[in-house]
């Protein structure tokens, strides 16, 4: 039997079986899934199954498998189950969307979220789906731009090819966004689309409205999302009103005509606000604290990591991208999957329990790579103390990292792939960052932070 079969059967069986999945989803390295009935399943006994690297309870239940697994086991999970991945069943009148929604809620409530992190969730399930292409982009030009400084001329066909590949999902990005927040919103994904073509649109520039131009693209992601909600709000009270059978017409032509006038008067200079605000803050921070901002910025990014609101941050990392050309965030924040790596080092070295240095041998090559997850979850956050000499170590990368205003030119995975999208000259600094962090990581919890008692109940 292969590995992503029998984890399948494993994973479904402690879920409460086949008929207890409601929703199935499945994201870069975690298997989400929202059961009918959480009192069938066996949460202690997930976390013990071969290949599970860690559970994570939050509007679903996170199943950590690791990249590439899991794409796997959700097939697998799904062809059991019935479910496509990413779907809901609306034929159960318990399941349909607004029910959902409630009980997600009410989960939530319970599990004592907070207003703020409930935002950051909502931000993260807009960009989650877009990753795969994002990570793909920013490498892809990442390299256009090694290749580039190399010596190759810019003007070529082939960099020009490489150029439209890598860059044009950004050039596009408010679309796919726009899509994803209406949908997220409870809007037609189509009509959201459209908002984020009302940001974009390269005809704003022949726009003046009370005597000022207006720019494409001023508010970034940031006045997409509002025009999104605004156009998925405002569909769901005008179908309440109008007939149904023009509703096909009648709904979406009023929508986009009355969203379209809020977003160029209101609803753009809006998100161009927040979004300056967002960028001269963090610059300002990175500026002034310099060494201390880096220290507090990559120190405290692993807890966001473990909630899996990190991805909340995309928009920001895009903002200060479109507004000053690079985005010195990313390199410090990078860090804290360096410190895990440098931990999990020291772990391997002094644990004598196999099982746990067989979780790190898996864990390790992707988490060199930038992918975090399997290392948390699977290593230093259940043996506790490693977690915080991990981000010790992660926040003394973050600081070199700001001292030397290290910046990417897009946004990609953290680890050494991050290297390709590093401003010019600043490679070797990114790398050396990395390295400081690898060091003390490795330093803090061979040290203090590791005893392979911790290790007997792994």
């Amino acid at each position: 039997m292969r590995k992503e079969e029998r984890l399948a059967q494993e994973i479904t069986g402690l879920l409460g079986g086949p008929d207890n999945i409601a929703s199935l989803e499945s994201c870069m390295t975690r298997l989400r899934v929202k059961p009918i009935d959480e009192g069938r399943v066996d949460l202690a006994g997930i976390k013990k199954i071969d290949g599970v690297l860690g559970v994570v309870e939050a509007e679903t239940i996170q199943i950590i498998l690791g990249p590439g697994i899991v794409t796997k086991v959700a097939a697998e999970v799904s062809a059991m189950t019935g479910k496509s991945v990413s779907s809901v069943d609306e034929e159960d009148e318990d399941f349909s969307f607004e029910g959902l929604a409630d009980r997600t809620k009410a989960d939530l409530k319970k599990k004592n979220a907070t207003p703020f992190k409930l935002f950051l969730r909502k931000i993260a399930s807009i960009f989650i789906p877009l990753i795969p292409a994002i990570v793909a982009s920013g490498l892809i030009a990442g390299l256009t731009n090694v290749i580039v400084r190399s010596g190759v001329n810019p003007e070529s066909t082939l960099i020009e090819i490489l150029n439209l590949i890598g860059w044009g999902l950004f050039g596009y990005l408010g679309v796919f966004v726009g899509i994803n927040t209406a949908k997220e919103f409870g809007g037609s994904p189509a009509l959201g689309g459209a908002a984020g073509i009302l940001i974009i649109n390269p005809g704003l520039a022949n726009i003046t409205l009370f005597g000022e131009d207006l720019v494409p693209g001023r508010g970034g992601l940031i006045g997409v999302m509002l025009a999104a909600v605004f156009i998925a709000f405002l569909e769901k009270r005008i179908r309440k009103v109008v007939p149904s059978a023009v509703d096909i017409i009648i709904t979406p032509t009023l929508s986009l005509l009355i969203t379209g006038f809020a977003t160029l008067v209101i609803l753009q200079p809006v998100g161009g606000f927040i979004s300056d605000l967002i960028t001269k803050g963090l610059l300002g921070l990175i500026d002034m604290g310099g060494f201390f901002a880096g220290l507090i910025l990559a120190g405290t990014f692993l807890p966001l990591v473990v909630t899996g609101l990190h991805q909340g941050l995309t928009p920001v990392h895009m903002e200060l991208i479109n507004t000053i050309g690079n985005d010195p965030l990313l390199p410090i924040l990078a860090m804290g999957g360096a410190g895990q790596v440098g931990a999990a080092f020291a772990i391997y070295f002094k644990t004598k329990n196999q099982r746990l240095r067989k979780v790190i041998k898996g864990g390790l090559p992707v988490g060199i790579l930038g992918i975090g997850e399997p290392l948390i979850f699977g290593v230093t956050l259940p043996l506790g103390r490693p977690f915080i000499t991990a981000c010790l170590g992660a926040a003394v990368g973050g600081a070199f990292q700001a001292v030397f205003k290290t910046a990417t030119i897009a946004i990609g995975v953290s680890g050494i792939p991050l290297a390709f999208l590093m401003e010019d000259g600043q490679i070797l600094l990114y790398l050396a960052g990395v390295l400081i962090a690898y060091v003390f990581g490795f330093l803090f919890t061979w040290m203090f932070g590791f005893k392979d008692e911790m290790a007997k109940d792994i």
